[in-house]
């Protein structure tokens, strides 16, 4: 039995990779009570401002994708940029602008963040990776070094035994 396909319809399905959101990630690891108790556990995953998913789009966009870009904050928490924008636009002095949930003063994280012991870490991480390698470098330089007065004793013994 052979079959043609004579045309097809192509489906997909997207989604948002908010899943590393250090807020959620922070709470899951300080459940014993330690940290600050997550109280949103039916969240879903929706933009704090307009309420709407974030595989949907805000208000402002039509279709979802690239054109409605999520953006997150130094504070962790993650909306729709056309949202934030028309939520900081609102207010008319600087000092106002605030995160929509925490109402502390907005400040853009450079990158998403990854997670929260990464960040608070990274510097002590970054020094400690700095000295292995220089420790693994120069142990490297003195095993070449050695090596190469072995060798040069070993051409001088040689040539002594010769002669």
């Amino acid at each position: 039995m052979k079959l043609k396909i004579e045309s097809y319809n192509a489906v997909a399905y997207w989604k948002w990779d908010v899943s590393t959101e250090p807020h959620k990630l922070y709470h899951a690891a300080s459940a014993d009570g330690g940290g600050i108790m997550d109280d949103d556990d039916d969240d879903e995953e929706v933009c704090g401002i307009c309420q709407a998913p974030f595989e949907s789009t805000c208000p402002d966009c039509k279709v979802p994708g690239d054109d409605c870009p999520l953006i997150w904050g130094e504070c962790t928490h993650v909306f729709h940029m056309h949202c934030l924008l028309k939520w900081i636009g609102q207010k008319e002095d600087e000092s106002q602008q605030q995160c929509p949930m925490d109402r502390r003063p907005w400040v853009t994280a450079d990158q998403k963040p990854e997670r929260p012991a990464a960040n608070a870490d990274q510097s002590t991480t970054t020094n400690e990776s700095t000295h292995i390698l220089n420790t693994i470098e120069s142990d490297a330089e003195k095993e070449e070094q050695s090596l190469n007065k072995s060798i040069e004793e070993g051409i001088d013994n040689d040539s002594m035994d010769v002669e």
